[in-house]
């Protein structure tokens, strides 16, 4: 196979004004944002289509004619608050578009959701989104998810969507239907064609991919009306319109099965079940039988990936994550592209197909690994060509990056932790500024990649540690315990061995070694300093959960209060586990970062952190951004955030 002449997108990647060659600060090049927050590849393969972030908060929608290499704006959002999440191609000229808003409204927090269709070229925009009435009793935030692209029907997909009934005094005009139904939308007429009547009890749809609706499923209530972490599933037998038992699945604990997709020619539905406490692929029969077959498992990890290609979405394997990820194929014709690519650019070995022309024959495909942020290519099967299409990150581009390393540690219970440490370019890693960085969730876990947090203060000069503690997904029901928030002792636990694990293998110096964390990591990194105050010298928390109690209180008022109730528990360790409550244990100087319309966990968290530290007479600092939610998706904020936090390290721990 031979690499073609690249397609130049990285000049028109609409990630930043400033040209990719120039020398930039590290922590603008580690903090600006990735040039593609999402690719397509139309129908027939001759366009590609991706949304990039812009100067401030924007996002733009491109389109690119292959053949000609040349961009056009096609759609754009100013991020006040609207920004593009995604765009996907529905037809060879046309477009479907996500549009996002996070605001505040009458004290509560409202995540708006919007599809927009537009052609390829600009023109024709239409809303998607049904507009409501005024009659309207109640606003559907969610304006609906596609369910099927629906190959076979040129321009058109399956909508599952948000019914809303409407009533007006003094009118004859009401709409009854309420829940959640699925309808027909041609994108190019907006024409809508009912599929799937509303059901005020049903939360999900599940096709064959090819518009055939086969699983329903229906979230369980309580008394109250709040929504439980279980949703019973049924589904349909072919030419039926009956709904049967399928199986029912609890998130929080993840025991039963819970499907994912529909294969129409198998007549099966793909899940995951758990097979000796961990997940693992199971298909299910869907002529009435219920027959399960185990597809997929793994002694040691979680199979927790489907991999899928085609408009379709049709399964061609799976995956599981040990040191490192591991693809399994199961569909014959796809195997030997892996194997293709593999070859092609060893140094590249993490792929992911991103999208697919209609025929299957061009591929999209995104490459990587721990020290090569990404780049995309579009691979011809006839050909056998790989083109390059653009960089992930283009600023990193001349940057020397570091290594990742999979290592485990012994835990004070002599319990061996897994984790990645990432050491600085050229560094020996005796005795030098070292960072250990817990991952997020707690439900989640880090994998062997390209970080660019990690990234950034190994450049830097830090070593950096992310443990996998206990309360980590991907390990098993042993591993996971009760989750990170209720087993906070064990998974705190171990976040505080990394740090002395540091120590004794001579890599940390004890003087400058430090903790930083970025949501649940944020709450490990406070936590684990009323803990072992003497451990850590400096402390980064960004969004950080600070107060158990708090935490569960601000969802009173929304449909999850129940499932935040049930994943934090109650208890003593409302109070010992909470940060804000032990205030006046810490000894190293805290630097919090928080964006004010996180409404993932609530700047709330961050300002009681501040007060009750400053109440304490502790060195504390807290940065707000104004108009950013959990992820503080904005190059700016980013670059400012690195570029402080690394001075606060340095002032903190003495480091030149």
């Amino acid at each position: 196979m031979k690499l073609a002449r690249s397609v130049t997108l990285a000049l028109f990647a609409g990630a930043s004004s400033i040209a990719v060659a120039q020398q930039v600060p590290p922590e603008k090049a580690f903090g600006q944002l990735e040039s593609v927050r999402d690719m397509s590849l139309s129908p027939d393969g001759s366009k590609v289509a991706f949304v990039s972030p812009a100067d401030g908060l924007r996002t733009i929608l491109y389109t690119v004619d292959l053949a000609s290499g040349t961009p056009q704006a096609a759609l754009a959002a100013d991020g006040k608050p609207s920004r593009i999440s995604w765009c996907s191609w529905v037809s060879t000229q046309r477009l479907l578009c996500s549009i996002y808003a996070a605001q505040k409204a009458s004290g509560y927090r409202v995540s708006l959701r919007k599809l927009v269709a537009v052609d390829a070229d600009g023109k024709n925009q239409k809303m998607i989104t049904e507009r409501q009435s005024d009659a309207a009793l109640y606003v559907a935030a969610d304006g609906g998810g596609v369910i099927d692209w629906l190959p076979d029907q040129d321009g058109a997909v399956l909508i599952a969507r948000e019914f809303v009934p409407e009533a007006k005094v003094g009118s004859l005009i009401e709409k009854r239907a309420e829940g959640l139904g699925v309808e027909r939308v041609d994108t190019r007429t907006g024409k809508r064609e009912l599929v799937e009547s509303a059901r005020l009890d049903a939360s999900e749809y599940i096709t064959d991919g090819h518009g055939n609706v086969r699983i329903m499923g229906v979230q369980k209530k309580t008394a109250e009306g709040y929504s439980k972490s279980t949703t019973v599933y049924y589904y349909r037998v072919p030419g039926s319109r009956d709904w049967k038992p399928l199986s029912s699945y609890d998130f929080l604990s993840r025991d039963g099965f819970n499907p994912v997709t529909v294969d129409r020619d198998k007549n099966v539905a793909y899940g995951f079940k758990k097979l000796s406490g961990r997940l693992a692929l199971y298909t299910m029969s869907l002529d009435g039988s219920l027959a399960e077959t185990l597809v997929l498992s793994n002694p040691e990890v979680d199979v927790d990936d489907l991999l899928r290609i085609g408009r379709d979405r049709h399964v061609v394997g799976a995956s599981y994550a040990t040191d490192h990820r591991v693809p399994v194929y199961f569909d014959t014709a796809v195997k030997p592209i892996a194997a293709t690519l593999a070859k092609a650019l060893p140094n590249l070995p993490q792929s992911e197909v991103i999208d697919s022309s209609l025929d299957g024959t061009k591929l999209v495909v995104h490459l990587g690994s721990d020290n090569d942020p990404g780049q995309y290519f579009l691979y011809d099967r006839g050909a056998k060509r790989l083109a390059k299409l653009m960089s992930d990150r283009p600023f990193l581009d001349n940057v020397k990056l570091a290594t990742v390393k999979p290592v485990s540690f012994r835990a004070s219970d002599g319990t061996m932790v897994p984790g990645y440490l990432t050491l600085p370019p050229a560094s020996d890693g005796k005795k030098i500024p070292a960072i250990v960085m817990p991952h997020g969730g707690p439900e989640a876990r880090d994998e062997w990649s390209f970080d660019w947090l990690a990234q950034y203060y190994a450049n830097r000069g830090f070593a950096v540690l992310q443990p996998n503690f206990r309360g980590s997904t991907g390990y098993g029901d042993a591993w996971f315990q009760k989750n990170g928030y209720k087993s906070w002792r064990l998974a705190i636990g171990d976040v505080v061995d990394a740090g002395r694990w540091l120590v004794e293998q001579g890599i940390a110096d004890p003087a400058k070694l430090a903790i930083v964390g970025w949501s649940y990591g944020g709450y490990a990194a406070l936590q684990s300093n009323v803990v072992a105050p003497d451990l850590y010298k400096a402390v980064v928390a960004i969004a950080p959960v600070t107060d158990f109690a708090t935490k569960v209180g601000a969802s009173r008022d929304y449909s999850n209060f129940a499932i935040e109730q049930e994943r934090f528990g109650s208890g003593a360790h409302f109070e010992e586990g909470s940060p804000a409550q032990n205030a006046g244990a810490f000894k190293a100087p805290v630097l919090m970062f928080h964006g004010d319309q996180d409404f993932n966990v609530d700047l709330q968290q961050s300002q009681m952190m501040d007060s009750r530290l400053a109440a304490a007479g502790k060195a504390h600092e807290l940065v707000v951004f104004p108009g950013l939610d959990h992820q503080l998706a904005d190059s700016d904020a980013r670059s400012q955030m690195l570029g402080k936090s690394d001075a606060f390290l340095r002032t903190t721990l003495g480091i030149k």
